[in-house]
């Protein structure tokens, strides 16, 4: 009996990371060091199961292996290996899967302090990459063809693991990514982005920490990161510029206003900004709440911008088609909004309270 390795690796890695959370928060409460080493585990569980689903998708795109849904619209025969690899976040569900991939190395690699506020940082990421583990099982990039219908439809499956493929799909059949996707900028450009997206949920969580608890080392953990996010997204967003210029012909500028593209460039300017009053407050003690509101800001807009390219909501060359995973994503973003303004009100009590006292 077959059985669908690729998807069986996704939801092992999605249940891993509920589990790093649950007892994150177990032992955030508890101090119970038993249930940081548990936590600990399951982070580890979760990122082995992300990396070797991330090493077989490739293998399947670079083999052609057509009867996987993906394979089948993104890769292609004809194609060089270096279009088959950037495959791997040409569509919805494999840039989905990249960024939550991306995001568990970021919580891996980050350098965190030992207390609550390196606790808080490291559960705020890998809270993130469990939403976007949770959207893979629900549209995975191992959805199999095991059918085709009447009309000549492809029947796939996203939840039956013991499913066998339709051995009416060969690898010749395969459609490959849409033309405008096959350019070398699509090997460099994406995953530059979705790196910069990733890491800025580090900054996010520190600033969250500090806001909840008060810790003003926080700076600590988040100035590097934002720095790193700020690289990424300035060159996420300059290749772009490039690749629009050369493909889409905008002209002699290398700007569009592109919705899409536009509220990309939104977090960087506020990540920017941020970058100005993060200095201002080391040095000068200003800022201290606009600070961390720029951080928390950055990453709800990133999650904005991502939620107006899957919705749907804006029409742009760089839009996905409608689907569940554009409403999944708007109302993360909407209860990331909520939670934002009242960790952010509490905190300004505080302060004010403090001061006044």
């Amino acid at each position: 009996m077959p059985l669908n390795t690729g998807m069986l690796l996704i939801w092992i890695s999605f249940a891993s990371c509920i589990g790093a959370v649950i007892y994150g928060i177990w032992h955030y409460h508890s101090r119970n060091e038993k249930m940081h080493l548990a936590s600990r585990r399951f982070e580890i569980v979760s990122l082995v199961a992300s990396t070797l689903a991330a090493i077989l998708l490739m293998y399947y795109l670079l083999d052609v292996k057509a009867y996987y849904l993906y394979v089948f619209r993104f890769s292609c025969e004809t194609f060089p290996t270096l279009y088959k690899i950037s495959a791997l976040w040409a569509g919805q569900e494999g840039s989905l899967f990249l960024w939550a991939w991306f995001t568990l190395i970021c919580v891996a690699l980050v350098r965190m302090r030992t207390g609550r506020l390196g606790e808080i940082t490291r559960i705020v990421g890998l809270s993130v990459a469990a939403v976007f583990l949770l959207l893979l099982t629900i549209r995975s990039p191992f959805a199999l063809i095991y059918g085709v219908g009447s009309q000549g439809q492809l029947l796939s499956t996203n939840i039956d693991i013991l499913a066998t493929p339709s051995p009416m799909i060969e690898s010749h059949f395969a459609q490959g990514m849409n033309p405008l996707l096959r350019n070398p900028w699509m090997v460099v450009h994406p995953p530059i982005v979705f790196f910069g997206y990733a890491a800025a949920v580090i900054p996010f969580g520190a600033a969250l920490a500090h806001l909840i608890i008060g810790d003003k080392r926080w700076t600590e953990i988040a100035e590097p990161w934002s720095r790193v996010t700020w690289l990424f997204l300035t060159l996420g967003i300059g290749i772009g510029g490039f690749w629009a210029y050369e493909v889409l012909g905008w002209g002699a500028w290398y700007w569009g206003w592109d919705p899409v593209e536009t509220s990309s460039l939104i977090p960087w300017v506020v990540m920017t900004a941020y970058l100005h009053t993060q200095f201002r407050m080391k040095r000068y003690r200003e800022y201290r709440l606009l600070a961390p509101a720029l951080a928390l800001l950055s990453f709800v807009l990133v999650i904005f911008a991502t939620f107006v390219t899957r919705s749907g909501l804006w029409s742009s060359q760089h839009g996905f088609a409608t689907s569940l995973e554009g409403n999944v994503i708007g109302v993360f973003l909407f209860g990331m909004i909520l939670v934002c303004i009242y960790i952010l009100q509490r905190r300004s009590r505080i302060e004010s309270g403090t001061t006044h006292g």
